[in-house]
């Protein structure tokens, strides 16, 4: 009689599973704002002014009496949206750049290459700065200007897997069966060489969290009254009577980063 040992199944760490609820209940905050904080984030009541937090208000008030849980709350949108918006551009302008590079070699490796190079060499937030300047002081702008920053990162890493994928036993095969360079390209260099792309997006996404904040609260944002986590910070700053005003919202903003990075390393460690 023989034995057949079945495969253990992927067990995730609790610290894993505490982050992808850490990231579950943001997305819901970014989605149905309403269900968590049903007070209005742009009305406040002049005499509920700097409440501390409590039953009340979790999160304390601000200097106009709104509720800060829920500025936060309704903030989430905003900063989770523009934060998938650069992943997108990153993932899809890097990854195509990375792909024909890898792919094509020779000159086309070479140029693309350089090109990369050369947005490597800019530092990410200083270069979303330069974007930004260009392109106007709005969120969606921000968010267009951390994905251009990322571009690089996304490039690199392509490339590097479109490389050893392109040489592999399997894609030989192919050819060898008679298989089109577009054919290959799509059925098979480009499945295998993406797959890195995932742990890099998602850590990207926590980065993108970060910069888009650095961004808001430094006043490439939206204006006043949105409710960016970035801007919270930047506004609550100005009462230093009222630390709440700034922990709050930075706390939220930490504790989703950490998640997203503690998934990502899980992620890189079970592909």
């Amino acid at each position: 009689m023989t034995l057949t040992l079945a495969r253990p199944a992927t067990r995730v760490p609790l610290t894993v599973a505490v982050s992808f609820g850490v990231v579950g209940i943001v997305l819901l905050w970014s989605v149905v704002p309403g269900l968590f904080a049903g007070q209005n984030p742009a009305a406040g009541v002049p005499a509920d002014k700097f409440r501390p937090p409590g039953f009340a208000h979790w999160f304390g008030t601000d200097h106009l009496g709104r509720d800060l849980f829920a500025r936060v709350v309704h903030g989430t949108a905003s900063s989770v949206s523009s934060a998938l918006v650069a992943v997108g551009i990153a993932v899809v302008v890097g990854g195509l750049i990375g792909l024909v590079a890898g792919f094509a070699g020779g000159a086309t490796d070479t140029a693309l290459a350089r090109l990369v190079d050369v947005l490597l060499a800019i530092p990410e937030f200083l270069l979303a700065v330069i974007v930004v300047s260009a392109l106007g002081f709005q969120t969606t702008n921000a968010a267009i200007a951390t994905g251009v920053s990322a571009v690089g990162v996304f490039a690199r890493v392509m490339r590097s897997e479109v490389i050893k994928t392109r040489r592999a036993v399997f894609v030989e095969a192919a050819y060898l069966q008679g298989g089109a360079r577009v054919h290959v390209l799509v059925r098979h260099v480009l499945p295998n060489a993406s797959r890195s792309l995932l742990s890099l997006a998602v850590l990207q996404f926590g980065y993108s969290i970060l910069i888009i904040a650095s961004l808001a609260f430094l006043g490439y944002g939206d204006p006043p009254p949105a409710s960016d986590w970035g801007l919270l910070i930047s506004v609550g700053k100005d009462y230093p009577l009222s630390p709440w005003l700034v922990y709050a919202p930075a706390l939220v903003m930490i504790t989703t980063v950490l998640s997203v990075n503690r998934i990502s390393r899980w992620l890189r460690r079970t592909d």
